[in-house]
Order: structure tokens, then C-alpha cells, then sequence
């Protein structure tokens, strides 16, 4: 079965027709005054007993709400519409809210895909979609969300590395850190599968915490400050070496200085030591021949 809409009628005819009721008892009432006429003591009794049970089938549907109708058991339907209705007074109605919600998770400490404890939460936004399957599918909708959005972030944070590190031997993909927009779309269809039971619609799902555990983060800083370090080393290295072998090639083409291999050896090691040191070169005048 899937959610329906039930024909009902206006509640303000239903609640004009319950008052005249009302006031048709009383008016036989005060007609009877000695009570010596039996028929206008039955019809008095009659028109409040109509009126008793018209009057409880009214109810309100607020903006961005609806009230699930069921009758002895039987789904009768879902109002989804705004206003004022009388429904069979024998109804249960089951009211639904269908605005949009928020959850944060708590922090949750898993594994991550290489087997690093990491602390992960989430915020997710989520609507009642289809009320018949949150009223009726699932025993309590709203602990099955949050029950499930953490079996979906624990298993999000399994499927994948928190960061990738050049001296893991492979090719860097996707991983937690660095690809934010990419888990938030894995993590919103995730979601939104297991979700779906419940007639629950996911609107959008973040990650609002991801870190190491505390007893390795410390390691796994200088783990990714030693990283950065190669990986600048390796950039000033390559265009240290690039900038030695345009100077050596513009003094062999203008012809310059003759160099040979030894002045050459010691010409590439004073500009690499120049280029590559962290602090500032001190240089050193050679006030005597070219080659004292």
C-alpha cells in the first residue's frame, strides 16, 4: 500500500450542523418543560446524542502537517491539505509533521578504510515523505532515523582512507578529507536507501566533524607535516635543477666562462646549496684569480 487521499467533508457545515443539533435539544427541552410529552423528550435526547458523535470528528490540519486516518485497523487515508474537516468521528488520527528536520549525530569513533581510528558526525537533513510507510512500515520513524544515520556514517567512514600519503605506494583516490563533496554525496544516497523504508526523504547530509582519534592525532600530524615537507623539498629540488641547467646552458651559449667538469661539479653544487637551503646564502668574495 502506498499513502492515499480520503474525500472528507468541510468541518465548519459539520460543526454549523452539530450547533443547530444542539440547539434542537435544547429548544425541545424547553417546549417539553413538564416533560409530560415523551416525544419531544426522545427527540431532545436523540439530537445530543447526534451531536455528541458528529462533533469529535472534527479536527485542524496546521501548515506543513498531515494526520493519518485509520479506521478499526484499515489505513483510510492521509490529509495533507491545510484547513478545518470532519472526518468519520470513529477515525484515529495519527498526526505527522512534514517539515524538515535537522540531526546532528554524536561523534562516532570507527575505523576508517586503512584501519585508522577517526572520530566522524554528521548533520542531516531529512522530511517525512510518504506517512503511510512512516506510520506503518517501521515501528518508531524517528529513532529508526536516527538509528540507521549512524549505521550509514559508520559505514561510509569504513568504505574509505580519512587522507592518502605518497609513501603508501598507490594512487591517491577519494578519501574523507579531501573529497567533501563527493562523501556528502555518497553519505546523501546512503541515506536516502535506507531511508527510504521509513518514507523519509533526505534534503541534504554533511560531515560536521572528522579528525583522528585522539591517542594517534598527534602521530599522524607530524606524519602529515613531514609529507608536506617532502613534497616542498621536491618542488624546490626540480626547479633548483631546472634554473642550474638554464644557467649552465646560457653561459655555454653566449660563451661567457669556460668551465670544465670539476668547475662545472663545483659551480651546480654551490647554486643547489644557494637554492635549496632553508635560510639565506652568505656569500664568499674571492678577491684573488679565478681560480685561488
Amino acid at each position: 500500500m502506498s499513502e492515499r487521499n480520503p474525500k472528507l467533508a468541510s468541518g465548519y457545515m459539520m460543526l454549523a450542523l452539530g450547533i443547530l443539533l444542539l440547539l434542537g435539544a435544547v429548544a425541545a427541552f424547553i417546549v417539553n418543560g413538564d416533560g409530560a410529552n415523551a416525544f419531544l423528550l426522545s427527540l431532545g435526547g436523540v439530537l445530543i446524542v447526534i451531536a455528541t458523535l458528529l462533533l469529535p470528528g472534527l479536527f485542524v490540519v496546521n501548515p506543513n502537517e498531515a494526520k493519518v486516518l485509520v479506521l478499526f485497523g484499515k489505513y483510510a487515508g492521509t490529509v495533507r491539505q491545510n484547513g478545518f474537516f470532519w472526518a468519520n468521528p470513529f477515525f484515529i488520527k495519527k498526526k505527522f509533521s512534514l517539515r524538515a528536520r535537522n540531526l546532528s549525530s554524536q561523534r562516532l569513533k570507527v575505523n576508517d578504510n586503512v584501519g585508522n581510528p577517526i572520530e566522524i558526525a554528521a548533520v542531516i537533513v531529512w522530511q517525512v515523505n510518504d506517512t503511510f510507510k512512516a506510520a506503518f512500515e517501521v515501528d518508531d520513524y524517528e529513532q529508526y532515523v536516527v538509528v540507521q544515520s549512524e549505521a550509514a556514517i559508520r559505514h561510509l567512514a569504513q568504505s574509505y582512507p580519512y587522507d592518502s600519503f605518497e609513501d603508501e605506494g598507490h594512487e591517491p583516490g577519494l578519501t574523507l578529507r579531501s573529497g567533501a563533496e563527493q562523501v556528502s554525496k555518497l553519505l546523501e544516497v546512503e541515506l536516502q536507501e535506507r531511508l527510504g523504508r521509513a518514507g523519509v526523504q533526505i534534503i541534504e547530509a554533511r560531515l560536521s566533524h572528522l579528525a583522528y582519534a585522539p591517542e594517534i592525532a598527534e602521530a599522524m600530524l607530524r606524519r602529515q607535516q613531514a609529507t608536506a615537507v617532502v613534497a616542498a623539498r621536491t618542488r624546490i629540488v626540480h626547479g633548483a635543477v631546472s634554473m642550474v641547467e638554464m644557467a649552465l646552458q646560457q653561459l655555454s651559449e653566449k660563451h661567457l666562462l669556460e668551465l670544465d667538469d670539476e668547475r662545472k661539479a663545483a659551480m651546480v653544487t654551490n647554486l643547489l646549496v644557494v637554492l635549496c637551503s632553508e635560510s639565506s646564502a652568505s656569500p664568499v668574495i674571492n678577491a684573488g684569480t679565478l681560480y685561488q
